[in-house]
């Protein structure tokens, strides 16, 4: 018996997740060379997020928070369960999961915010430039480490979000990229 696919990820949560792949890696590597393209793909983030908190709150089924982001004695279970080889399969986001999203766009979001201020101190620039006349410089530059340091923990939790997702594809047999790009998943 064959299996049928499901509609899982929407067309708004798939463009989100590739956009916010693109406009990261765009940020990330152009920071210290192309400051403007890097300012650029930082408010483009900005908005991404505001757009997913949105979504979050109205979109579909597997979209919204209180789908996939689970209470902390059920993500304890499924990490139990996860360390024997004997984790649920999950249509959306499972609990893991659900919490990595939550944890990569609040450190994005704090990324995006330091990045405005160091923005302002370091070129007068953004939408925060008119601080660069009232602030000390040693303020803008402790931003700009703190920013720095927001896009490398950044960084970590994707490298651990790429491995969960290569993790859970193998014990499930099921290819969560492709499910990505597609929006489907084996029923």
């Amino acid at each position: 018996m064959q299996q049928q696919d499901i509609k899982v990820w929407d067309i708004f949560v798939r463009f989100f997740h590739w956009a916010l792949v693109l406009a990261f890696t765009v940020s990330f590597v152009s920071e210290d060379d192309f400051m403007r393209v890097h300012a650029y793909a930082g408010y483009f983030i900005g908005v991404l997020l505001l757009m997913r908190v949105f979504w979050g709150l109205i979109g579909s089924r597997y979209a919204r928070f209180s789908d996939f982001v689970k209470p902390p004695e059920v993500v304890g279970e499924h990490l139990k369960d996860v360390i024997h080889f004997r984790s649920k399969r999950y249509i959306g986001h499972n609990p893991l999961g659900g919490w990595m999203i939550v944890a990569l766009m609040i450190t994005l979001s704090l990324t995006a915010m330091t990045g405005l201020v160091a923005y302002a101190g370091e070129e007068q620039s953004g939408p925060l430039a008119f601080l660069a006349y009232g602030l000390p410089e040693f303020v803008f530059e402790g931003f700009e480490e703190l920013h720095e340091g927001l896009a490398n923990f950044t960084l970590f939790l994707v490298y651990i979000h790429v491995a969960g997702v290569a993790f859970e594809s193998l014990v499930h047999g099921e290819n969560l990229v492709r499910s990505m790009i597609t929006g489907r998943k084996h029923g």
